[in-house]
């Protein structure tokens, strides 16, 4: 007996329906996946610090465990330090090179490591004594990072 091409057809529609189906399901779940990877990706905060009539602002995007940003500190006396951060968290603590200028009309560039301990949803600036080797700056290996001299402790504030 010779089955004819319809009937074969006939069964498999619910077969290839049912493939169908679940890959469909995959696929809405794989692109939920990749939505909140994504999400989740980029994390953008921002924090003001005041001590008394200096300012600072600090914008800051982590990344894959990086950490990219922007510091302004407007002195009331000197002026306004503009320029970018990076680095990345060790522990509670993130450690960043800080790249600016000083002021309208100064154009040398200037970098420092800067130290940042995370304690309560802040950051608190930290003060240690820096050494430079073949132009790079870097904090002292065997001298503590003391977060209690800093002058600035960052405060969360809303991103614009």
């Amino acid at each position: 007996m010779k089955k004819s091409p319809l009937y074969l057809a006939l069964l498999a529609i619910p077969f290839v329906y049912s493939c169908t189906q679940t890959g469909n399901k995959s696929s809405e779940k794989a692109d939920t996946t990749i939505a909140s990877k994504t999400d989740t990706l980029f994390e953008k905060q921002c924090f003001v610090a005041i001590d008394g009539k200096d300012t600072a602002d600090l914008k800051l995007t982590t990344s894959e465990g990086k950490v990219s940003g922007t510091l302004v500190i407007n002195y009331f006396e000197k002026g306004k330090n503009d320029g970018q951060i990076e680095g990345k968290y060790s522990g509670d603590t993130l450690f960043v090179d800080y790249t600016f200028k000083i002021g309208k009309t100064n154009q040398t560039i200037y970098k420092n490591p800067l130290a940042l301990l995370k304690k309560d949803g802040k950051l608190i600036l930290g003060v240690g004594q820096i050494e430079t080797t073949l132009g790079r700056s870097y904090f002292a290996k065997d001298k503590p990072i003391r977060f209690d001299k800093g002058r600035f402790t960052f405060e969360p504030k809303a991103c614009k």
